[in-house]
């Protein structure tokens, strides 16, 4: 066989993100996440609950199967990460994951709008979801085989960038051919294609295999192009995996800038995450926007990813992805602050006109600073973690750092979730958000800017 060009791999690993961008764009995010919580919301005030009840009734839902999904990948992530470790082989595993990826998503055609089979769906989202992060961690173990220390940020930066514009290519197919407005047609004015029902919601509906199709279609050329070493093939068990996995952890006590820092990621990536499964929600609960208004919204943000997460991968290559991390930070801390201080009647406690246009400017422009400082800081987190890892174990490192962005992937949703249902407020349950991220703010102070490689 042929030996595949390093160009061409890099370019098979940049595909995994083109294809399952989506998974969050469509589904977390812009489409069947708000489309959910309308249908919830629906479902609970028909139910006889007021407004304001079923909306934060609907949020605490969602944030339920975010928790117990968070849950599932915590405890998963670094058990199968050091099991790649010690058989040594990727690929199996992430054809495995891009499985569930594929059935979890094309099953969320079956979601129907009068919510009466909510608690079904929702168990399909997390297979998908599931599947989703677990292929993750093995892709993300691979980067430091396609550079040196001084291009992973770059090639990382470039690939989140590849990835959202994927994300925003699928949304504006999705916007443009399929999910109705309340008048029946799509963005362009036509009836959804294939002669989708728009009154049962299909065209929104239609997002989940759609998604899976997507994902299908774009792994083809990191299935062509990206290949296991041969030479790694080896024998493993369970009980190995799990003396490997002891071991790492056992390590940590002496490696605190490695520490300090799947510390630091653990709460600021999560607190990204819940900016992603909320935005949406929140815009359609507390801001009452439809989904043509939240995918617009999504496109400029997914736009302003890709471009930042570029922007972000030379910053990367210049200063070092640490303070990248922290500035990306700041700016999100300001942004959840106003996020959390605004409504359709006030910003900030100043009262707005009736009818006032200021929350949706406002929240169009926190649209862009969260897309675009996401992606800088996912891009920065991925570099900054091939300086802390063990060339010898870049599979279960990556674990670890899998399990430092979802060992408390449940903590968000979950205190979301109650503080949704202590407030009754769908916009005060996204307060904690901002926490986590002063939190991860904090553990920063500890990690080194070159990483602490154990060698």
């Amino acid at each position: 066989m042929a030996e595949i060009s390093k160009r061409r791999r890099i370019w098979g690993w940049w595909f995994f993100d083109w294809a399952s961008q989506p998974y969050h764009t469509l589904l977390v995010t812009f489409v069947f996440g708000p489309y959910f919580a309308g249908v919830a919301a629906e479902y609970y005030a028909t139910a006889g609950m007021d407004a304001e009840a079923a909306a934060a009734q609907a949020q605490t839902v969602w944030a339920n199967c975010l928790t117990i999904t968070g849950l599932i990948i915590a405890f998963g992530a670094p058990l199968l990460g050091a099991m790649a470790d010690v058989s040594g082989r990727r690929i199996p595993w992430i054809v495995a994951f891009s499985v569930m990826y594929a059935v979890g998503s094309a099953a969320l055609w079956f979601t129907l709008p009068d919510g009466s089979n909510m608690w079904l769906m929702l168990s399909a989202f997390g297979l998908g979801f599931v599947g989703a992060e677990y292929a993750l961690i093995f892709i993300n173990s691979q980067l430091p085989d396609l550079g040196d220390d001084n291009e992973v940020g770059e090639i990382s930066g470039s690939g989140f960038a590849f990835g959202y514009f994927g994300g925003l290519i699928s949304l504006a197919i999705m916007l443009a051919l399929f999910v109705e407005q309340p008048n029946g047609r799509t963005l362009i004015g036509m009836e959804p294609l294939f002669g989708l029902d728009a009154g049962a919601r299909e065209g929104t509906r239609f997002v989940g295999p759609f998604t899976a199709g997507w994902f299908i279609l774009f792994m083809v050329p990191y299935f062509l192009w990206v290949r296991d070493d041969p030479a790694a093939d080896k024998k493993g068990s369970v009980s190995e995996a799990l003396r490997l996995l002891g071991k790492s952890v056992a390590a940590l006590r002496h490696r605190v800038s490695l520490a300090s820092y799947l510390g630091s990621s653990m709460f600021y990536r999560d607190a990204l995450n819940g900016l992603y499964s909320f935005g949406g929600v929140y815009a359609r609960l507390v801001l009452e926007w439809d989904l043509i208004k939240i995918g617009v919204f999504g496109i400029i943000s997914v736009l302003a990813s890709a471009v930042f997460a570029w922007i972000g991968g030379k910053l990367d290559r210049k200063f070092g992805p640490k303070p990248v991390i922290l500035t990306a930070i700041w700016v999100l801390i300001l942004v959840c602050t106003t996020i959390v201080s605004m409504d359709r009647t006030q910003i900030f406690g100043i009262a707005l006109p009736q009818g006032s246009g200021l929350p949706d400017m406002v929240f169009f422009g926190c649209g862009i600073l969260i897309g675009g400082m996401g992606g800088i800081l996912q891009s920065a987190s991925r570099s900054l973690m091939v300086r802390h890892t063990d060339p010898a174990a870049p599979v279960e490192s990556f674990g670890l750092y899998g399990l430092s962005g979802r060992a408390t992937a449940f903590a968000a949703p979950l205190m979301i979730g109650i503080a949704t249902t202590a407030t009754g407020s769908a916009r005060l349950g996204v307060s904690p958000i901002v926490g986590l991220f002063i939190l991860g703010l904090f553990l920063m102070r500890w990690v080194k800017p070159e990483g602490d490689q154990s060698r």
